[in-house]
């Protein structure tokens, strides 16, 4: 396994966190900083818990994430790119970090996004919740440049051993939080957020994230999916709660159970359209393979082409990036 895949290994790792072993590499980051080990170490079992602790934490002293976690990272990445250069810098993360960079940002900034929309119950609260946030060193979550120094420095070693083992850490001056991982984790084939009957991401408390395909999505929304019908659809006044309703029910059924009309038809297929209010319309490509299945039949496709489609033809164009007028195909598949 590649330095990338053990660190997208440690990003997506659910289960109960190694506590000696991040409690070891705890006390290891902060000699590495030149601090004292703290005094004491207090387990939580979110970040949200994290959150919740961290705000309210007595005679804790200041932070010492600047010490423990920025001022090593941006001493280490200088050496690093004086020794590579500007381009064997940019070649060298682009190999390693820039490859779980989307992801685990991502993820992240989902989860700072709903520890703050559980903790603000008011809107003023929420810029207090962002600040005890800022404070957090995301652990696991850190894999992108933690990857991109992997056996290059002993001094973010302690960084990395927490990493490995637990998920966010809030460090002070004489306590630290720390915070066990996921207990679930689910993602789609883009690394993004997605599933339909249940968290996305689920903490050992019970904090939790839904979301389809990266978008969030409130609990009892996925809960009614499997009851859909072309009228709720139509009803749902958000788009982009309208949009997942479309994906999880098929666009092609709603389009057969919406009483849609066809309005093009030529060699390579029919176009068929339906106004939503409030939204761009769907559009979409009936495409019958020439090639038959093996008991003869002919398989029949659905194609999601943009709102802008006249014919089908030009649908058809688009989904291999041509003009219409440019495609001619051989033999339609």
């Amino acid at each position: 396994m590649s330095d990338v895949d053990t660190w997208r290994a440690v990003a997506a790792a659910t289960g109960a966190a190694d506590r000696p072993a991040a409690e070891h590499g705890v006390r290891l980051a902060y000699r590495s900083a030149g601090l004292a080990e703290p005094e004491r170490v207090i387990w939580a079992e979110s970040p949200l818990a994290g959150a919740r602790i961290a705000r309210s934490l007595p005679d804790a002293g200041r932070s010492v994430r600047d010490e423990v976690r920025t001022y090593p990272w941006a001493d280490e990445r200088r050496r690093v790119h004086d020794a590579l250069g500007p381009a064997g810098w940019a070649e060298h993360w682009s190999a390693t970090g820039a490859r779980l960079w989307d992801t685990t940002r991502a993820l992240s900034e989902r989860i700072r996004a709903g520890v703050v929309e559980k903790l603000a119950g008011k809107p003023a609260e929420a810029a207090g919740i962002r600040t005890v946030l800022l404070d957090a060193v995301l652990g696991q979550h850190d894999a992108a440049w933690l990857a991109a120094f992997d056996g290059r420095s002993e001094r973010l070693e302690g960084l990395a051993e927490v990493a490995r083992h637990a998920g966010w850490w809030w460090p002070y001056e004489r306590a630290v939080v720390l915070c066990e991982r996921p207990a679930e984790l689910h993602r789609d084939e883009a690394g993004r957020l997605d599933r339909g009957d249940g968290p996305a991401v689920a903490y050992p408390d019970g904090f939790a994230l839904h979301a389809w395909r990266g978008m969030p999505v409130p609990a009892e929304f996925l809960a009614g999916l499997g009851s859909l019908t072309p009228g709720r659809i139509r009803a749902e006044a958000n788009a982009e709660l309208r949009r997942v309703m479309l994906e999880y029910y098929g666009y092609d059924r709603y389009l057969s159970e919406s009483g849609a009309q066809p309005v093009h038809r030529d060699e390579t297929g029919v176009l068929w359209r339906i106004a939503l209010e409030g939204d761009e319309d769907v559009v979409m490509v009936e495409v019958v393979n020439a090639t038959p299945e093996p008991d003869g039949t002919h398989r029949t496709y659905w194609l999601r082409v943009p709102p802008t489609a006249t014919t089908a033809k030009e649908g058809v164009a688009w989904t291999f990036g041509l003009e219409a007028e440019a495609y001619e195909p051989m033999r339609q598949t």
